[in-house]
């Protein structure tokens, strides 16, 4: 079905109109990040921290709260709120830096994005402003204060009488736009107290600041031009007219500042400014008159203050647009409304009809945070290491510090991001996942954001993917081969086309990432690939970026099995691309060969290396001594199962394309002589509706689903855990030099520091890694049919096909969210009055992970990049859909 959105997307694909350029790509934090950081120790939180975010202007990208700017950040729109008792404006979410928090940085304001569109012609979210003063110091405090085995102090705690008696503001945000340069901001503010209770709303405009870093700019102007307006004019943006009205019948306030470091207050050094970034907050909270300028500036607050009544709301209504034409106020409530009306259109569009209503609302709220964290990145290693003209030169220490060795990389776009505040930066592998739900919705966007690391200015030259903003060289799980892949087929799949000229640009890239863990992290060239990162933060049991206290190495068996994956994705994409340009066909024999190198090294073990235990029937990490020796790491964790995603399954139908594999891999056995104990790729069995090609095989299948589908190990109510329950009870201990290194089952937050403590692989349900399992299952089920079954849960009578056993999996994982038979989220814990509230019940949570046993979500709280994940399960659960 056409939708109106979908002609807006049309239209921005093929340049009729540019409804892209806008958009809400205001990150909720820059402070604390790698880009902002020129000490000379790299303590990124230590040299911009929070407290300095009011008064210190940003150099590479600005945040704000419910923001908008244009692609290119040059002016933002943001919210601001003071309640009378905040020491300081509310102008950015809070929260507590990586060394306060005792599981590390984490955000302590509640907000909710409840709507979004890809072309952001219409976005809305609600933040939760508390009546009392924010309690920053005591949420400081007693973080800092709280060791590691307790649970981090959140504003629910801090103010829990204030929510229980509704002593809070509900701020809803919406954005819509009357055309491509025209938008409306509503800010709706609603008493949910029981008293009246006063607030200062403050719409506001500013200048992200360019001109200090670069000499050849002048700092722009915004002028007052009558009451409660504003215009400005940039040389790439022209003209723009800011308006602001209130339901409250006052006229605003329109207060001017420069957006210029408060130097004075922050280094005792000379303003450069009369006014600086702060000078609207001193006006406002501490009642400094010379604070701000009444007439320009580079950043205007519009303020509107009132005393709203218990359950009643004030309405503030902002215009930004290139004209000046005068709009009456019903004219705002009618643009509002038909982008509203047009957002439930293309979502109900897009979403499977079977779906329930509160799947819907999952679902939604799923690609809204998807939506709004497409966030401006901005970042140039060489100009960040050299400094900035006429600014002090950094510290000689930096040009062998951090990304020094990605002098290459130069980077300014709009990407999606895992979180807009507590990873206001991309990291590779969750793009890859953000990247496959995209394609739901927006699949140019979606292509677009799998190549956008593959860039040469961002790809570095000798192939590697750049891992995320802390340290690029890191090791990230090679998947953006299977993100392009994925988006690929979903975009074949809803336009009937695939796009031949992505997919090989994407094979292009993806095998020059290929060739770097062929040449770079097979270090001994046996086909045993490691890395100290990979994505899995504390799984293993010794931190794999550090030398091992035993000596000698770590063979991986997760940085194996992601190379092996890699390789089938691969060659995946090469026999697509063969359909369309045969001379494709050339390269099976490469990643069959490669496979089977691989598989050889995982499966079977080379001269000092076995993953797979015998006695344990799994698999496991090994380290290899200097002595020659080796010692299986005898860890039941979901490295393991990450060999099953080493798998495709091809229809027999395609005669040609199992003709040529069926003759590869006969020239592979011929070449190297096998005999009946080298491992085969082909699988043997199966209903004979596939030919399937992978490195785990029927009996070791068995194995591993016996422990997968087993709820005292891996198998929780809401998923595959990360590490085995079985380790609550039996710790896994090794002894060096008088210390213990345990892995013990931790189904919460993470009781060490180890990779900062901001994330736990020793129990939690992690989505995108349970998501692989379900495709992966399905890829099995399509080769094997009704064949072969097994128990699920493990040990009981019920007997049932791999297809059966993905589809509850998927059902289980968005049952993390979605309310199960008594009306209760999963997500939400043991939280009664969110699991009841009716202002918050409605409002989803995309956690990082969930906990193990219950599903109570952990780690950073708008992780709907890759937890937007459970969108695509919703769309396609009881579906074979997903080729691998």
């Amino acid at each position: 079905m056409s939708t109106a959105e979908q002609t807006r997307l049309d239209e921005a694909t093929t340049g009729v109109a540019p409804w892209r350029r806008w958009g809400t790509y205001l990150s909720e934090r820059a402070w604390g990040s790698v880009r902002e950081d020129y000490s000379a120790d790299g303590d990124a939180w230590a040299y911009f921290p929070f407290d300095h975010a009011r008064s210190r202007a940003y150099r590479w990208s600005d945040d704000g709260l419910a923001g908008w700017c244009d692609d290119e950040q040059t002016i933002c729109l943001g919210v601001a709120l003071w309640n009378g008792h905040d020491r300081i404006l509310k102008e950015r979410p809070y929260g507590v830096a990586n060394e306060e928090g005792n599981h590390g940085e984490d955000v302590k304001d509640y907000w909710f994005y409840t709507d979004n569109l890809p072309t952001h012609a219409y976005a809305s979210l609600v933040y939760k402003y508390p009546q009392a003063a924010f309690p920053y110091d005591d949420l400081l405090r007693t973080n800092q204060q709280r060791g590691p085995a307790d649970d981090e102090y959140e504003l629910f705690e801090a103010l829990r009488q204030q929510w229980l008696e509704q002593r809070y503001f509900d701020v809803e945000v919406a954005y819509a736009k009357d055309g491509p340069e025209d938008v409306f901001c509503r800010i709706t503010v609603t008493n949910r107290g029981p008293d009246a209770a006063p607030i200062h709303v403050l719409p506001q405009l500013w200048y992200r600041n360019t001109w200090s870093w670069d000499p050849d700019q002048d700092r722009p102007r915004i002028t007052a031009c009558g009451e409660g307006a504003a215009r400005t004019w940039h040389p790439k943006l022209g003209q723009r007219w800011y308006t602001v009205t209130s339901s409250c019948g006052d006229t605003p306030r329109l207060v001017f500042c420069e957006n210029e470091t408060n130097n004075r207050l922050l280094f005792s050094s000379a303003n450069t400014s009369a006014t600086t970034k702060d000078g609207i907050n001193d006006y406002l909270v501490d009642g400094i008159a010379g604070a701000v300028d009444p007439a320009a500036g580079s950043k205007l607050a519009a303020i509107v203050s009132s005393t709203v009544q218990p359950g009643e709301s004030l309405t503030v209504t902002v215009r930004f647009a290139s004209s000046d034409t005068v709009r009456p106020p019903e004219y705002a409530d009618a643009v509002l409304a038909e982008r509203k009306r047009e957002s439930d259109e293309f979502y109900r569009s897009i979403a499977t009809p079977d779906l329930s209503d509160d799947e819907r609302l999952v679902q939604r709220q799923a690609f809204a945070g998807l939506l709004w964290c497409k966030q401006f990145y901005n970042y140039a290693v060489r100009r960040w290491l050299k400094g900035d003209p006429e600014q002090p030169p950094p510290p000689r220490e930096r040009w062998s510090a951090r990304n020094h060795d990605w002098q290459h990389f130069a980077v300014s776009a709009i990407i999606l991001m895992p979180d807009a505040w507590e990873y206001p930066w991309f990291a590779a592998w969750d793009l890859a996942f953000h990247c496959v739900a995209m394609a739901l919705i927006d699949p140019e966007f979606a292509k677009a954001q799998v190549l956008v690391l593959h860039g040469s200015t961002a790809q570095h030259p000798h192939g590697q993917i750049p891992a995320y903003e802390w340290k690029f060289g890191d090791t990230n799980p090679p998947v953006h081969a299977w993100a392009a892949w994925q988006v690929y087929q979903l975009d074949q799949l809803r336009s009937g086309v695939g796009d031949f000229d992505f997919l090989a640009t994407a094979y292009r890239s993806a095998t020059l990432n290929a060739m770097w863990w062929l040449n770079q992290k097979d270090e001994t060239n046996r086909g045993v690939f490691g890395g100290g990162f990979l994505g899995m933060d504390n799984i293993g049991v010794f931190d794999r970026d550090e030398p091992l206290p035993t000596g000698g190495e770590l063979a991986q068996v997760d940085g194996t099995a992601w190379m092996a994956a890699l390789v089938f994705h691969l060659l995946e994409m090469a026999i697509e691309l063969s359909q369309t340009d045969p001379s494709y066909t050339d390269m099976f024999s490469r990643w069959v060969w490669d496979a089977w190198l691989v598989a050889n090294s995982l499966e079977k073990g080379t001269y000092r290396v076995s993953f797979w235990n015998d006695d344990t029937n799994f698999y496991h990490d090994v380290i290899e001594m200097p002595d020659g020796t080796s010692r299986s790491l005898e860890v039941f964790s979901i490295q393991a199962i990450v060999p099953l995603f080493a798998a495709i399954a091809i229809p027999t139908s395609a005669t040609e394309v199992t003709s040529i594999l069926r003759h590869c891999l006969e020239a592979l056995a011929k070449t190297y002589e096998h005999t009946d104990d080298d491992v085969k790729l082909v699988m043997s069995g199966g209903d004979g509706t596939h030919l399937m090609i992978g490195v785990i095989h029927e009996d070791r299948l068995t194995h591993i689903l016996r422990r997968l589908l087993d709820p005292e190990q891996f198998l929780s109510p809401n998923g595959i855990r990360s590490l085995s329950r079985y380790h609550r009870d039996h710790p896994y201990t090794y002894h060096v030099d008088g210390v213990d290194y345990v892995v013990d089952y931790q189904p919460a937050e993470s009781r060490s520091r180890m990779f900062g403590g901001n994330s736990n692989w020793r129990g939690p349900v992690w989505l995108p890694t349970n998501f692989l399992i379900v495709q992966a299952l399905n890829s099995y089920a399509r080769f094997l049919g009704d064949t072969y079954r097994v128990p699920d849960p493990a040990g009981s009578a019920d007997e049932v096909t791999l297809h059966v056993v993905a589809d509850r999996l998927a059902r289980q994982l968005t049952g993390l969210l979605v309310r199960d038979e008594n009306g209760r989220r999963a997500v939400f814990g043991t939280n009664e009055y969110f699991q009841t509230d009716p202002h918050w019940r409605d409002l989803i949570p995309f956690h990082e992970y969930f906990d193990g046993d219950s599903g109570r979500g952990l780690g950073a709280s708008h992780q709907t990049g890759w937890t937007a994940t459970v969108a695509v399960l919703l769309q396609f659960r009881g579906s074979l859909y997903f080729r691998r």
